[in-house]
């Protein structure tokens, strides 16, 4: 089973390619909030304590995230492979998932990072608000979110090439170009 981590800024197709790797390679999609709103809804006691602290407005913990994510890891049939979408976000992020699947005798297999160029990612979810009518995605916040991304997540991408698996792929383009290079990274693995 490949475990494949979807990286790139906000607005740069990790969603989109994410379908695509589902419907080619048969791969299993692990969200992080999609997990979390299962365990709420279920009122598993992992549910239970995560809803405690999205109540109180706080941020789940790293070992919380873990738990969960090691659950619904668990959880899954056999596979092709895992796409952590959302996760990890940091580099503690990281090496916890690397401890949780190295326990389990698997590793990260690609990192696969969708490169693009800040003012197309400006525009892109500019145009997805209006699309969507999502409100965050207005340019003020979309700028603040960006630099959130280039001060916590973005140092993810040297600690992914230290660990000998980061694979950037140009993330502008026809969707089919972009999923091209990526399938070839799939395929080499």
């Amino acid at each position: 089973m490949k475990n494949i981590v979807l990286f790139g800024a906000p607005g740069s197709g990790k969603g989109t390619q994410s379908e695509l790797l589902i419907e080619k390679y048969g791969f299993k999609h692990i969200s992080t909030g999609d997990a979390l709103r299962a365990e709420i809804k279920q009122g598993t006691e992992l549910g239970k304590i995560a809803q405690g602290f999205i109540s109180q407005g706080k941020l789940l913990p790293d070992e919380l995230i873990i738990q969960l994510l090691a659950s619904v890891y668990d959880a899954l049939p056999d596979c092709e492979g895992v796409i952590f979408d959302g996760f990890p976000r940091t580099i503690p992020q990281a090496e916890a998932l690397a401890q949780m699947l190295e326990e389990r005798g698997k590793r990260v297999d690609a990192m696969i990072e969708l490169a693009v160029p800040e003012e197309e990612l400006i525009a892109r979810l500019i145009n997805r608000g209006k699309v969507s009518g999502r409100s965050d995605d207005n340019e003020e916040t979309i700028r603040q979110r960006l630099e959130v991304y280039k001060a916590q997540t973005l140092p993810l991408s040297n600690w992914y090439e230290k660990a000998g698996c980061r694979f950037p792929i140009k993330g502008i383009g026809t969707l089919e170009d972009i999923f091209a290079d990526i399938s070839k990274v799939i395929d080499a693995l």
